[in-house]
């Protein structure tokens, strides 16, 4: 059977997807600073500009927001979402190259010390964030500056050799990478979490269907309970984290007060609870940074029982 006119086969389209990061990681790194800034700026302006599904899907979001804001500023916006999602991408080629002392300069953390004092007694960690700024670059100073290993998990994405790149990049950068699905995740960073160690999780989007409701932005999304109950079965410290950029090539960091287990409750009301404060901690840094948040998806539950195509 022959494909339709105009589309490329599945397995073409796999090999041309892995061969582009695989360009970006091999031959982006080897750019001059400024180079690389202005193509990827160059590329996010022209993404922008077509107004695909990801560019309406990030300015529908934000919409969410910031519910205040005119056509004109969603505008603004979407267009500085994608520059900030293409500087993401841009520095990512590059960390493998970076030194530990550049990293260090790349990032400024406010209330490190929660993080730090947890793990100078002993006790297990969990970080959690949302898809803010660039959360590699997070995860290298912890592994760099704090010279603090990790585990975390990865969605397995296809093809296979695109989630290998992304396993071995960050692999590369001192993290210890799990694959999301087979349910094996979870006892691993159990494990780690009782001995003392630190886990981190991206954990604004669910990707199972055992998330949790929550309110966010004054409608409901479904977030992971990974990281409450990971908290609650093991007795590590939760803190959410959130990042930024500004008009500096330093990128900001803010480490959270812990989510505490409350003391009394069912399981699941726990897990309810922690999950919402998690939230509340995700949505001070988007509404501080929204152009920096990069969720080109359906998040809430309204747009996904509306939704009316892939996006």
């Amino acid at each position: 059977m022959s494909d339709a006119p105009g589309t490329a086969r599945p397995g073409l389209r796999d090999r041309l997807t892995d061969g582009l990061y695989g360009f970006g990681w091999t031959a982006v790194k080897k750019l001059p600073d400024p180079v690389a800034r202005t193509l990827f700026r160059t590329i996010a302006d022209q993404a922008w500009k077509r107004r695909g599904k990801g560019v309406l899907r990030l300015e529908s979001n934000l919409a969410r927001v910031v519910p205040d804001a005119s056509p004109a500023r969603l505008a603004e916006l979407s267009r500085a979402g994608m520059r900030s999602y293409m500087r993401y991408w841009m520095e990512s080629f590059r960390l493998p190259t970076w030194s530990p002392a550049r990293i260090k300069a790349s990032i400024e953390v406010t209330d490190a010390h929660r993080l730090t004092d947890a793990l100078g007694s002993g006790r297990g960690v969990v970080l959690a964030l949302p898809h803010l700024a660039n959360w590699d670059l997070a995860g290298a100073w912890v592994t760099t500056d704090l010279k603090v290993p990790f585990t975390t998990v990865a969605e397995r994405l296809k093809p296979e050799t695109l989630y290998d790149r992304f396993v071995a990049y960050r692999e590369g950068l001192g993290m210890e990478v799990l694959p999301h699905s087979g349910g094996a995740a979870f006892g691993t960073l159990a494990r780690r979490l009782r001995a003392g160690g630190l886990v981190c999780l991206v954990a604004d989007r669910d990707l199972s269907a055992s998330g949790v409701e929550v309110t966010f932005f004054g409608d409901t999304a479904r977030m992971p309970a990974g990281p409450a109950l990971l908290a609650q079965q093991t007795g590590a410290l939760l803190l959410p984290v959130t990042l930024g950029y500004d008009e500096t090539p330093v990128m900001k960091a803010r480490i959270h007060p812990p989510v505490e287990t409350p003391g009394s409750g069912s399981r699941t009301e726990k897990t309810s609870s922690m999950t919402q404060a998690l939230a509340d901690a995700f949505a001070v840094g988007i509404a501080d940074h929204p152009e920096d948040w990069h969720m080109l998806q359906r998040l809430w539950l309204a747009d996904l029982e509306t939704r009316e195509d892939p996006t």
